[in-house]
């Protein structure tokens, strides 16, 4: 039985191979991303500029496969949160958040996790294994609000930065002409900071880039982001200052606060020393809590404490509006819950 390819993935360069195997001309290629990315056709009797030829020929070696979500969550808010089931039981999840100016897409790049972040429901999966380039693109391209999406952000499940060869093949698929022709300062990928990849993430791609840091003090961020004792933040924030980021590229750090963990004025002094110098802005996040976990979220009072003692030190900072809580839309929420078999 022939192994027949699912053309949804494929970077240009993959597809001009492969249509010269099928004894096809090289421009083919060009003409079946315009198909699947642009027209979003899943049908080769759709590709009315190719000969019946080589239609069969497709028809024969390759497929054109959409994996529908298999559950959708819509909150009182207007975020949905999308289901997709994987290898017959896993499950990965992706947010979409509307607001008045832009649309934008939470995307996962791995089924569970292995960065071991305690208070992040998705590493209470472990990791399962890292999504295929189709299965990260699918998530985009299967959605019926796949063409009001302004903004993308690599923020669901997983590290982006440990699946670094399909991401990249992703945003090649998001940001070239001859895919989805996306800006790709519209596209923002998250990090814990694993410094060989991010350094080759800054040299080869030019989207935005976020910093999970959560804990300035690197004894303190170590207790509960083991990823500290492999990377320290501080190396990672130098690796960031010595790159010349361009003006249109920008760089956030993301910062969950915690009731009595990192929400002091000891790391309001200790998050504005690492960032010195840079041109960054600081989100702070409200913690959802998670079942089988201590962390306390802050109230809001005390996040805009927090936030103004920043803005005073000269600290860009804003406190993301937490979205869609009554349908789990923090990551990792709904589907660990699915795994699990746990009740809402």
């Amino acid at each position: 039985m022939i192994n027949k390819k699912n053309l949804i993935g494929m970077t240009l360069l993959e597809l001009e191979s492969f249509v010269l195997t099928l004894n096809m001309k090289k421009f083919r290629a060009k003409q079946i991303t315009d198909w699947i990315y642009n027209k979003k056709v899943t049908s080769f009797d759709e590709f009315t500029n190719f000969s019946k030829d080589d239609r069969e020929k497709l028809k024969n070696s390759a497929v054109i496969n959409s994996l529908k979500p298999s559950k959708v969550m819509v909150s009182k808010d207007g975020t949905k949160k999308y289901l997709f089931t994987i290898d017959s039981w896993k499950s990965i999840e992706v947010a979409y958040i509307p607001e008045k100016r832009r649309n934008t897409l939470c995307i996962s790049s791995q089924v569970g996790c292995r960065m071991g972040c305690q208070f992040c429901m998705t590493d209470k999966q472990s990791l399962q294994r890292s999504l295929t380039s189709y299965e990260i693109i699918n998530q985009i391209l299967s959605l019926p609000e796949g063409d009001s999406i302004t903004n993308i952000v690599f923020m669901g499940m997983g590290e982006p930065l440990d699946n670094y060869e399909e991401v990249t093949k992703v945003l090649d698929i998001l940001t070239k002409p001859w895919g989805l022709n996306i800006s790709p300062h519209k596209i923002t990928l998250s990090t814990v900071g694993l410094i060989p990849k991010l350094k080759q993430f800054l040299q080869e791609r030019e989207c935005n880039l976020a910093l999970s840091v959560h804990n300035p003090i690197s004894d303190e961020r170590s207790s509960f982001m083991p990823i500290e004792r492999a990377y320290k933040v501080k190396d990672v924030i130098d690796v960031i200052r010595d790159f010349d980021m361009p003006k249109n590229r920008t760089f956030s750090v993301e910062y969950i606060l915690f009731k009595d963990l990192n929400d002091s004025l000891k790391h309001v002094k200790a998050l504005v020393k690492l960032l010195h110098g840079l041109r960054v802005k600081v989100n702070l996040i409200s913690y959802h809590e998670i079942p089988g976990e201590d962390y306390k979220g802050l109230s809001y009072d005390n996040m805009v404490w927090f936030k103004d003692e920043l803005k005073k030190r000269g600290v860009i900072t804003t406190i993301r509006k937490s979205r869609g809580q009554d349908i789990d839309a923090a990551c990792g929420l709904l589907s660990t819950k699915e795994s699990l078999g746990l009740k809402k």
